[in-house]
């Protein structure tokens, strides 16, 4: 399943992008879906099997923009 976290600063996605990468997952950015309500733009996009890590990368506490996490549902994408 595909994961989004969507994030309400640009700079915060990529900088998200770079720390989730560097913990070893597939992660790109892809442009926010408008279900999300924020305007950022761009959210990382990853498989939900690298979900611990994303959370873990979270934790660190730099992500004040952080919005949530979405999930595929359908053909749009919701929070969960």
């Amino acid at each position: 399943m595909t994961v989004l976290a969507v994030f309400r600063s640009r700079a915060q996605t990529l900088a998200f992008l770079t720390a989730l990468r560097g913990m070893g997952a597939a992660a790109q950015a892809v442009n926010t879906p408008k279900e999300a309500g924020v305007g950022c733009g761009i959210s990382a996009r990853f498989e939900d099997a690298f979900l611990p890590r994303a959370r873990r990368a979270l934790s660190s506490g730099r992500y004040s923009s952080f919005s949530g996490f979405m999930k595929q549902a359908g053909r749009g994408f919701q929070y969960f």
